[in-house]
């Protein structure tokens, strides 16, 4: 199943390991280290990076939704107006 993580980017919720929010010392590593190697997918338009999601093939994907709010979206299923998408 597909999701939408924000501002018209979706991704396979198959391939999704863990949503995490960016604040820790440790998840600021994994990003700069997935930076670094080119493994990181920012999906923020310019916005603040509000979730990280950790994928299965060790890439990281950045997006300015909450980890609530994405996490619910793979709980449900559920698609979201598009209003919904600025947090």
């Amino acid at each position: 199943m597909l999701i939408h993580i924000g501002f018209g980017n979706i991704v396979n919720t198959s391939k999704i390991i863990a949503i995490v929010s960016p604040e820790s010392a440790p998840v600021k590593r994994l990003v700069q280290n997935a930076k670094e190697k080119g493994m990181a997918i920012d999906a923020t338009q310019g916005r603040k990076t509000k979730s990280v999601l950790v994928m299965e093939n060790s890439q990281i994907v950045l997006s300015a939704l909450l980890p609530e709010t994405i996490a619910g979206r793979v709980q449900t299923g559920q698609e979201p107006a598009a209003s919904e998408d600025v947090e």
